[in-house]
């Protein structure tokens, strides 16, 4: 049985925890994605020893484009219906076809890392974070690992026309990876939950959660169609769609607090910011 690697990306470069060992790396971030068994490397590589402050991690990402999926989870498909201005017919047609709704999420330079802000859209009325696990993809092809990935949406635009999602999910600071890849070759357990805590003036006002077992396709399903027509020279990062949707009647606002937790990768927290000009 292989043990899980946990890779994290620091000011100084890759860094790894292993169960024998923790140290730096002297990969370059992207080559990580190019290789053909990054697991068996991992735990083999010559680890440099140095103090570490996982404090300041970056996202987990260089060159790297971010996939999202969406209406993977019953609990979505009703949401999008609720909130959809005559396409509710659209969402029940796209959770039970064969095809996934897959869509471009992000450019590194749009993705927030842990501590990092996140933004809501000023021509917005109604903003989500979506809580997704999210694995990474080689160059080749295979999942080499999973991450935490916060979806950040509009679902008063997308609501209003299902056309308008490139506006309602892509936009700067539109999406948060984090805290590191869980190296592995093995498929998280059906088993492993997701949680999401929301504060605001350090209150709880928001709790979800919910089990992997709840989405109704496989990391494995959703790669094989992106990978139909598409090449990822330096790998990819995909979100798996969510399967926690607060209701109509909340609501994020700037300076909330969001807190993702996917054991045993860890947890990814943001802030919300809004650009008002």
């Amino acid at each position: 049985m292989t043990t899980p690697i946990k890779l994290y990306k620091l000011p100084d470069g890759p860094y790894i925890e292993r169960d024998d060992a923790s140290g730096f790396l002297d990969d370059d971030w992207d080559s990580l994605f190019q290789m053909e068994d990054l697991h068996a490397h991992l735990s083999g590589v010559a680890l440099k020893e140095k103090e570490a402050d996982l404090e300041k991690c970056l996202a987990p990402i260089g060159s790297q484009e971010v996939w999202a999926c969406g209406v993977t989870y019953y609990s979505s498909q009703m949401a999008r219906i609720e909130e959809s201005k005559g396409g509710g017919n659209f969402y029940e047609r796209v959770y039970a076809a064969e095809r996934p709704e897959i869509f471009f999420k992000a450019t590194p330079a749009r993705v927030s890392g842990p501590g990092q802000q996140v933004r809501i859209r000023k021509d917005s009325t109604w903003d989500v974070p979506e809580p997704e696990l999210t694995f990474a993809l080689s160059s080749h092809g295979e999942i080499i690992g999973y991450t935490i990935g916060n979806d950040m949406s509009s679902r008063s635009i997308e609501g209003e026309n299902p056309l308008y999602l490139p506006q309602a999910k892509t936009y700067q600071q539109c999406a948060g990876l984090g805290p590191c890849i869980l190296i592995t070759p093995t498929p998280l357990a059906p088993t492993t939950e997701i949680r999401m805590i929301i504060k605001r003036n350090s209150m709880v006002t928001f709790y979800g959660q919910c089990k992997l077992s709840d989405m109704k396709r496989t990391p494995e399903e959703l790669r094989d169609y992106l990978l139909r027509e598409l090449e990822f020279p330096v790998g990819a990062f995909v979100m798996t769609g969510t399967g926690i949707v607060p209701g109509h009647d909340f609501t994020l606002q700037p300076n909330d607090e969001v807190n993702i937790t996917i054991e045993p990768i860890g947890t990814l927290t943001n802030y919300v910011v809004r650009k008002d000009r």
